[in-house]
């Protein structure tokens, strides 16, 4: 069964969310890989995930749009764009030049790290963490760790997908997060 989060059932959504391929056994075995690619292929359905998040952010005073690699790359540039915010890249160690500040993370299967170059953000930014999906919520975590460690304030976390069997929400120390469609049964 799946359920969409409360957007008085935007009609958007359906075509969001039939537009999202899932591909079992991908990338191992008992995966059930939610692939926003199928999304993005669709002009319409790539606009209204864009809108829909304009929407919920415009007029909110939103400085600093932060993009978790390399997904959050996608939908964090237009959205930046669309509110008049800067858009920060969160990217995998040795992926930016420069100074960098690092966020170590545990996930299921080990560690992973995340950079944002030293200076990108200032402190009393307000902003938004923007991914495709919160799964275990680790690499959110992470990301919003970075961002209050300089001192931004972060407003919410905002995905096209969530996984809520996987309880990441939980991990996100009462942070709100935003999310289009939600999959269960995964």
């Amino acid at each position: 069964m799946s359920a969409y989060t409360n957007h008085n059932q935007d009609p958007r959504l359906h075509g969001i969310k039939t537009k999202i391929r899932v591909v079992p056994d991908f990338p191992k075995a008992g995966i059930m890989f939610q692939d926003i690619t199928t999304l993005l292929l669709d002009p319409k359905a790539f606009k209204d995930t864009i809108d829909l998040f304009v929407e919920r952010y415009k007029g909110k005073n939103i400085s600093v749009v932060a993009g978790i690699e390399a997904r959050g790359f996608i939908f964090g540039p237009p959205i930046a764009l669309a509110i008049g915010a800067k858009f920060v890249p969160l990217r995998k160690p040795k992926k930016l030049p420069g100074k960098v500040i690092s966020q170590e993370y545990i996930l299921e299967y080990g560690r992973d790290c995340l950079e944002m170059h030293v200076g990108a953000v200032e402190t009393g930014e307000r902003a938004i963490v923007v991914d495709d999906l919160i799964a275990t919520g680790g690499t959110l975590g992470a990301a919003m760790n970075l961002l209050e460690r300089v001192g931004a304030e972060v407003v919410e976390c905002a995905c096209v997908i969530e996984l809520p069997e996987l309880k990441g929400r939980e991990r996100l120390n009462g942070k709100p997060l935003y999310v289009l469609v939600e999959y269960f049964d995964i």
